[in-house]
């Protein structure tokens, strides 16, 4: 009898299916929840209307990733799921909360009058700390969580290290960039201007974060260790922070040159890209890191097989209507309203 399970290693198609969803979330709702944190610090009221309107077409569109993400986690593979909620249960409310308080600015804050200033804090604070808590979690899950049978072993608190502090610091900042190389990209005069200096600005402290981090990494665990810092793994990985530094280069001089409007950005997510590669590089295996692989943790063979179809049928229909929205809203924000 014919089965997906015969031809296709199903725990690792999830895997990536599931990776390249969180991938696609943080590139896409990475610019607008960096745009969100640097609203308050616009030059002018009109400038932040500008903002605003760059993101309003996309930002809940981008979530759809952050969905596919957790329910896929929930649906592939069920165990670790059920080990890394608990573990992360108070960063993952945090977000949720957050990230309301932003979707609700983007309704009201066209329509308010004499209470703009409560949903621009709202907008600004929601984006923050949904950067924040998504980089506590991020840390809290390379770091490792303790398991004991099939079932998560720590206190509440587990997450809240330096390490994960330090993530929390390096997404925002990391944010931050696509924001404002975003906005030099969907703005222009005064507006574009300030964001362009802002990204110079916050690329060095993108630097210094991806470099403390990446340098923490291997010492969180053995494996790790072994995995980035012994022979002859060292030289072939080495081409990893050579290739990264090197878009540092490529982002800073299109930062320089005002004639530049795309490029940073692309460059931006570019150094996104080659992060999240070398943390896919630090995990692999792991679906619960250093405790449970792809395959330990996987749904049955015919779950598996059954949602492939379903994510065959929807996940291009989801890819389509994203392009199209971005094709339909190419060019330049204004500040009219729009909502």
């Amino acid at each position: 009898m014919f089965t997906f399970e015969n031809i296709l290693d199903l725990p690792l198609i999830w895997g990536g299916l599931i990776a390249t969803a969180v991938l696609l979330y943080v590139l896409l709702d990475g610019f607008d929840l960096g745009v969100g944190i640097l609203f308050p610090f616009a030059p002018s009221d009109k400038c932040r209307d500008r903002m605003m309107n760059s993101v309003a077409p996309f930002w809940d569109g981008n979530e759809t990733w952050l969905v596919l993400g957790g329910g896929g986690l929930f649906a592939a593979f069920p165990l670790a799921y059920a080990i890394v909620m608990p573990a992360m249960y108070i960063p993952v409310i945090a977000m949720l909360l957050c990230l309301i308080f932003r979707g609700v600015a983007f309704e009201f804050r066209f329509k308010a009058e004499t209470s703009r200033y409560i949903w621009d804090h709202a907008f600004h604070f929601g984006s923050l700390g949904a950067a924040f808590c998504q980089g506590l979690i991020l840390g809290g899950i390379v770091q490792g969580i303790e398991v004991q049978g099939r079932s998560f072993a720590g206190g509440a608190f587990d997450w809240l290290t330096g390490f994960s502090v330090m993530c929390g610091l390096g997404v925002v900042a990391g944010y931050i960039l696509l924001g404002a190389t975003w906005l030099i990209w969907k703005t222009e005069d005064v507006t574009q201007d300030w964001a362009r200096k802002a990204a110079q600005y916050i690329l060095i402290f993108v630097a210094f974060f991806m470099g403390i981090v990446s340098l923490w990494v291997p010492f969180l665990d053995n494996d790790l260790h072994m995995r980035w810092l012994s022979q002859p793994n060292i030289y072939y990985l080495s081409a990893l922070p050579a290739l990264t530094t090197l878009v540092f280069v490529l982002t800073w001089r299109s930062l320089r040159n005002p004639v530049k409007e795309a490029q940073p950005f692309v460059y931006s997510l570019g150094l996104f890209l080659l992060g999240y590669i070398g943390l896919a590089i630090s995990l692999w295996p792991w679906i619960v890191p250093y405790q449970v692989t792809l395959w330990d943790g996987a749904a049955a063979g015919t779950s598996l097989s059954l949602m492939l179809i379903g994510a065959a049928i929807m996940l291009p229909i989801i890819l389509g209507y994203t392009a199209f929205c971005y094709y339909t809203f190419r060019g330049k924000s204004s500040h009219e309203h729009i909502y």
